[in-house]
């Protein structure tokens, strides 16, 4: 494991530290605890549960143009596996959004301004890990977040990945990993530096972010990551984030009469 195996964990106040910019700029994430309450915690189980039984009353396919994932859960039973837009369909979820806190990270952008991307992208993502039979979705492999901008052309926008975790998960239970400083790699090393979502396989320089259930996660959009399979089998494998995009640039909503994206037509792939 890589010496920054014991790396810092912060505390999110309503501004970074210059400790917390400076790690970040040099490694490419943070890890701060606990940023919501156990209570909130299972408030936000509840809310993400109360969505799954809508969408699978109404049979939801797509949610503003992106496919919902679905699968089977320990009991065999269907569940949502990945969520988009979530917060447009739980007043909870949607409140926690508005946490003023997020602002505190917009500077990591590096671009003088930024926005919680709630329409934007594929809003406020629910991944729901399960390693069972049936499970659509146990693990994923290394990509980055900035890809969707080379596929249509564009110019990388700046982007954080904030993940919230409800689960606490240790290194040997599978979970996200991260190589520290890829996010200021070369165009042609973002590109190419692995098989996007194929590789699933350990890396001498990955970091394993070890969670507790409420710590709050950032990432840069350009640097490579994945999640790893529990080795357990069962409800012991259960790991649920949530992801919101922070982004800047020009403000580009999706709306129920999106098309789905190039790159999410391979979403069934991923598992």
């Amino acid at each position: 494991m890589n010496s920054l195996y014991d790396y810092p964990r912060f505390t999110l106040g309503q501004e970074l530290t210059g400790e917390q910019r400076a790690f970040f700029a040099k490694n490419g994430f943070l890890h701060f605890r606990p940023f919501a309450s156990p209570e909130q915690v299972q408030a936000y189980l509840k809310a993400t549960q109360d969505v799954q039984a809508k969408w699978l009353a109404d049979n939801v396919e797509k949610v503003n143009g992106v496919p919902i994932k679905y699968g089977k859960d320990v009991d065999g039973s269907p569940i949502v596996q990945r969520f988009a837009f979530a917060s447009q369909h739980s007043p909870v979820l949607h409140e926690l959004l508005q946490d003023p806190r997020f602002e505190a990270l917009f500077p990591l952008l590096e671009i003088g301004e930024g926005r919680v991307g709630v329409n934007e992208r594929d809003g406020l993502v629910v991944n729901h890990y399960v390693n069972v039979e049936g499970s659509e979705f146990s693990q994923m492999g290394w990509h980055t977040d900035s890809l969707r901008d080379v596929f249509y052309g564009k110019r990388i926008r700046p982007m954080l990945n904030v993940g919230l975790h409800l689960d606490g998960t240790k290194a040997t239970n599978g979970g996200l990993r991260v190589i520290p400083g890829t996010h200021r790699q070369s165009i042609g090393k973002m590109l190419f530096r692995k098989k996007y979502y194929k590789d699933v396989h350990y890396d001498p320089n990955e970091i394993a972010i070890e969670t507790e259930p409420g710590d709050l996660t950032v990432h840069d959009g350009r640097m490579w990551h994945r999640v790893a399979q529990s080795p357990l089998v069962g409800a012991a494998s259960r790991r649920r984030v949530m992801y919101v995009p922070i982004i800047g640039g020009k403000y580009q909503p999706k709306r129920d009469d999106s098309p789905t994206p190039f790159y999410l037509r391979f979403l069934h792939l991923v598992k």
